[in-house]
């Protein structure tokens, strides 16, 4: 078991995940359903309060440093539905003063007097899942929207009151030139969102693409994009922080930044996973039952499964994520978040440093620009 004294509980947010959408589109590999002509919307907040009761034990005294509704598409929940939600976390476990609280939303499912409602909420970020701007490449993707309803999502987000939100990207899409990306990059940009989520379209097991695969652009032109695409990010005033995220000035994702410094988080609804730590020094992964129809059944159980990350798991775990980030963690946050010294992982460090992949800096673990484009290679170095 870990033992280091210097070990902290870190900070503690909340993933909410809602499974139903419109339409499951084939590139999707998340825990999301298509939803029927009604969705069981009180049903599920029931159970998912009460599946945040049977995780208070996890808890520790810590208030919520941010919230995350995922899905599936939260926003075809009613603002009365969430409200119980966020008045459920609240009550059971406590805001800090700045939370950051986000909704996932597709502009297919925009309605300006529902998004109003959702910021008197107290919400305060939307992720709006655009992906193209482009007719022919929305439908390859079979999604609901058009880009005129993309870009008028953009607006109504603001006239709703929200001054922070993301817009989500795809590249490398089926038959996308780069003239095609950057056109995409353009006219996102043009509507200056906070932050961008601009991500390779990837072939996921288990989705319709994996078994139909379409035909992709070629690894010459995905580089050719990506150079592209990342020089007019920056000339737009976004700065890279992580893998696939882009924002202006003081608007990272707080909860996903959560994520990258291996910080703790429950996971509540159907299929939603967690990362939790004990002041003993134990690291738990947990995950819930999958499929809606069995978490809204009062015989089974709302937790499928978990597992305690054993000490040489963690160094794995902890640079899995922390070395998405661009300018990576300090060093001291090793042994703050796995209990584990930092001189454990001397060999693996040095090693990487040598290969060019590791900021040679004793003061922080970061990948350097080779680290970040081999981040493969970077990782296997802390595998047990």
């Amino acid at each position: 078991m870990p033992n280091d004294p210097a070990f902290q509980l870190p900070p503690l947010s909340a993933y909410v995940h809602i499974p139903w959408c419109v339409r499951k589109c084939p590139y999707c590999d998340f825990n999301s359903h298509a939803a029927g002509p009604e969705l069981p919307e009180d049903a599920y907040v029931e159970a998912l309060l009460a599946d945040l009761t049977a995780d208070h034990g996890y808890i520790h005294g810590r208030k919520l440093t941010s919230i995350f509704f995922g899905g599936g598409t939260p926003s075809l929940f009613s603002a009365k539905a969430l409200g119980r939600i966020l008045d459920g976390l609240q009550r059971q476990i406590g805001f800090e003063g700045d939370i950051e609280i986000t909704l996932e939303a597709n502009p297919g499912t925009f309605e300006q007097a529902k998004f109003a409602d959702y910021r008197a909420l107290g919400i305060n970020r939307l992720s709006i899942g655009v992906q193209s701007f482009q007719a022919a490449k929305l439908k390859a993707l079979g999604r609901i929207h058009d880009g005129d309803e993309a870009i008028r999502a953009a607006d109504m987000a603001r006239r709703a009151g929200f001054d922070n939100f993301n817009l989500d990207l795809m590249h490398g899409l089926p038959e996308q030139s780069v003239a095609d990306a950057l056109a995409d990059l353009e006219q996102a940009t043009a509507l200056a969102p906070t932050h961008l989520s601009w991500y390779q379209l990837t072939m996921e097991p288990n989705t319709v693409f994996w078994s139909q695969p379409p035909e992709l652009p070629e690894d010459d032109q995905l580089w050719e994009i990506q150079e592209a695409g990342q020089a007019l990010l920056a000339r737009s005033g976004y700065v890279q922080y992580e893998t696939s995220a882009y924002a202006q000035s003081g608007k990272r994702a707080r909860h996903n930044l959560n994520y990258w410094t291996f910080g703790d988080f429950l996971g509540i609804g159907a299929g939603a996973h967690a990362k939790l730590s004990n002041p003993d020094g134990r690291i738990l992964r947990t995950w819930k039952t999958r499929l809606p129809k069995d978490y809204l059944n009062p015989d089974k159980p709302f937790q499928a499964g978990e597992r305690v990350l054993e000490p040489d798991d963690l160094p794995f775990e902890f640079m899995m994520n922390a070395l998405r980030l661009t300018d990576g963690v300090a060093a001291t946050m090793f042994a703050e978040r796995t209990g584990l010294s930092l001189a454990s992982i001397d060999d693996a460090c040095r090693q990487a440093r040598k290969d060019g992949l590791l900021l040679d800096d004793q003061l922080r673990l970061a990948p350097t620009e080779r680290g970040q484009l081999f981040l493969n290679d970077l990782l296997q170095r802390f595998l047990p």
